[in-house]
C-alpha cells in the first residue's frame, strides 16, 4: 500500500499572487523561485521542526479573525523578530505570544486576510 511521505505544498488562492509574493519577500525574507512559489527544503528546518498536518472541527474559532477555512503554520528561527518584522508591513498581529511545550508562537494576518501562525520550535 502507497503511503503519504509529507505535505508536498499549500495551495490558496489570491487576488495578486506577485503582490502576496513581495510582501512576504520583504517582511519574512522568503526567496520565491519563479511565478510557482517557494521551496522549503528538510536542511532548512531547525532541529525540532516538523510539518504538521491536522483538520479542526468547523466549529473552531482558532483561525479567527480571518473567516477563512484554513490558517498557515510558518516555521521561524526568531519569533519575536518576525511579528516586529511584519508589523512594519502593516500586518494585523493577533493576540500575545504564546509558550508551549514545544516552541513559541504569535499570529498575524496577511495582506489578504490570511491567519499565519509563527513557531519557533524550543532549542
Amino acid at each position: 500500500m502507497a503511503k503519504v511521505l509529507g505535505v508536498g505544498g499549500i495551495f490558496f488562492k489570491s487576488p495578486d499572487p506577485k503582490k502576496l509574493y513581495d510582501w512576504y519577500a520583504k517582511w519574512l525574507g522568503l526567496e520565491f523561485e519563479g511565478d510557482w512559489g517557494i521551496a522549503f527544503y528538510p536542511k532548512t528546518m531547525p532541529e525540532k521542526g516538523q510539518t504538521v498536518w491536522s483538520a479542526f472541527k468547523t466549529s473552531t474559532d482558532y483561525f479567527s479573525p480571518s473567516e477563512k477555512e484554513f490558517m498557515f503554520n510558518l516555521v521561524v528561527d526568531h519569533l519575536n523578530e518576525a511579528l516586529e518584522q511584519v508589523k512594519l508591513g502593516n500586518a494585523q498581529v493577533i493576540g500575545e505570544v504564546r509558550e508551549m511545550e514545544y516552541g513559541r508562537f504569535g499570529w498575524f494576518m496577511d495582506p489578504d486576510g490570511n491567519k499565519v501562525e509563527l513557531w519557533e520550535p524550543n532549542k
